[in-house]
């Protein structure tokens, strides 16, 4: 039998306010435990909370981003079930009512020919708090809470049930993860749980309309676990069908040391929760007013951006996407590209996703700690651009920036005697003792030997330290080849 998966995502995304969604409380990470949890947080008798506008500002920022419909009304409600590190007995959250609602997101799949684009379609995003965290580490065989992260506001986002793979699953949320960035309503540290994904999974007969019975997977918090643990339950689901078993509705977890999901509790429904409007809270006004302003202080989008960058820059949709995987990278290519000329904008993207990109990947830094800026970048490409150095210098020269050997391109190459050999007399010298001194080589070419011209070409650039320029190396050998 074909099988055909299902998969929606419920993402929540930790909004970088200074104080908590209903209290005065710090929400900085890394704190000792219960040392940000103030008597709201901790739910003592009498106290109320009060709604953080910076928080409801970032929800309207996200709806504006993904093309929602911002709710001029919104109401908050009580999402009731009983946990040791939930102090109220209850969470605020959002249910019938939510803040956002509908949006997409549109999310490049795959590499080359393969790529594809796809929209993923939102149902709603909501406000919400976190709960505590319990610690079951260095306690003795028991466990402690620590409620340093009660009341931490989050925006839940989810999707509709429309992903048909890992793969798109993991497009998704690299794509809802670099925007939350862009547009700084969430710092995205996953490590620190920032940004956590539970995945909803199931499975059914190729064909068939109904929805198979679904198990989500909770708080997967890198992009790796999120596709492993999609993949293995995709796996689990389908040979306990073909078995003769059922699916159940259930909530499991995922163990990256085993690299498999387990069950942890059955999977309650809206019901279960016993949803009521929270009585502490007025309904949440948001006037046509506040979201103009929102939208004047909006950044230039992704999908803005690539499209302006394929226009502006006569880039491929591939080297767009990249660029934009990131705020940072988009400005730091923009900034290079204007320094070197739009004529150098295309080896200035190369040069980005190529070599930058390695090098960072390799030392573990993000491009807003390269040790190469944006300017020096642009004077290495330039240097290129006009054959002042070939490509192959350029490597040694970007070597040198990267390693504070030098302030600019131009000073490496100058320091170093790293200029391009150009001068057609030069070259023409060095390429006939190379020919005088490889005759056998020669002889090769002129037999029909392909190999031979190549081996000269690597002689010619040895006596000049690959300083000639390797276009003319090229066609100067094949002119004295031919005479």
């Amino acid at each position: 039998m074909q099988w055909e998966v299902v998969i929606g995502l419920e993402t929540h995304a930790q909004l970088n306010t200074v104080s908590k969604i209903f209290s005065g409380a710090a929400t900085a990470f890394g704190a000792e435990p219960n040392v940000q949890a103030c008597a709201v947080d901790i739910a003592l008798p009498g106290v109320l909370p009060v709604m953080n506008k910076g928080a409801v500002a970032r929800a309207i920022r996200f709806g504006l981003a993904v093309g929602a419909t911002v709710a001029p009304r919104s109401v908050f409600a009580r999402k009731n079930y009983f946990y040791p590190d939930l102090p109220k007995g209850y969470q605020i959250s959002q249910f019938e009512l939510p803040v956002v609602v509908g949006g997409s997101v549109t999310i490049q799949v795959g590499q080359g020919e393969a790529a594809y684009e796809k929209t993923v379609n939102l149902t709603r995003a909501h406000l919400e708090e976190d709960a505590g965290k319990s610690l079951h580490e260095d306690f003795h065989g028991k466990s402690g809470i620590d409620l340093n992260r009660a009341g931490t506001p989050l925006l839940e986002i989810v999707t509709e049930p429309e992903m048909r793979s890992a793969a798109e699953a993991v497009a998704y949320a690299k794509a809802l993860h670099s925007l939350v960035r862009w547009i700084d309503i969430c710092d995205g540290n996953m490590q620190e749980g920032s940004f956590r994904c539970d995945a909803n999974v199931s499975v059914r007969p190729k064909g068939q309309a109904e929805f198979g019975t679904r198990a989500e997977i909770k708080n997967l918090n890198s992009f790796r676990f999120l596709e492993e643990a999609i993949n293995y339950e995709v796996r689990r689901q389908i040979e306990l069908i073909e078995d003769g078993g059922k699916v159940v509705q259930e909530t499991r977890l995922y163990d990256p040391d085993r690299k498999e999901t387990r069950s942890m509790r059955s999977k309650e429904d809206a019901h279960d929760y016993r949803y009521f409007p929270d009585p502490d809270l007025l309904p949440l006004v948001i006037s046509a007013d506040w979201i103009e302003a929102v939208k004047g202080d909006m950044p230039e989008l992704p999908q803005a951006m690539r499209s302006r960058f394929q226009e502006e820059y006569a880039l491929s949709a591939y080297d767009a996407s990249t660029l934009t995987s990131s705020l940072e990278m988009a400005r730091y290519f923009e900034a290079a590209a204007a320094a070197a000329g739009k004529a150098n904008a295309k080896l200035c993207a190369n040069w980005i996703m190529g070599d930058l990109s390695a090098r960072l990947n390799r030392d573990g830094k993000d491009i807003a700690e390269s040790p190469v800026g944006a300017a020096q970048l642009a004077g290495l490409v330039a240097r290129i651009g006009d054959s002042t150095i070939s490509n192959a210098i350029g490597k040694k020269v970007f070597e040198a920036l990267w390693n504070g050997e030098g302030q600019s391109a131009d000073a490496v190459i100058e320091a170093q005697g790293l200029k391009q050999i150009t001068d057609t007399g030069a070259i023409e010298k060095i390429i006939d003792e190379v020919l005088c001194a490889n005759q056998k080589s020669v002889e090769e070419f002129r037999s029909g030997k392909e190999k031979a011209f190549n081996s000269l070409v690597g002689q010619c650039m040895k006596a000049t330290k690959g300083k000639a320029n390797p276009q003319q190396v090229n066609d100067l050998l094949r002119k004295k080849l031919a005479g």
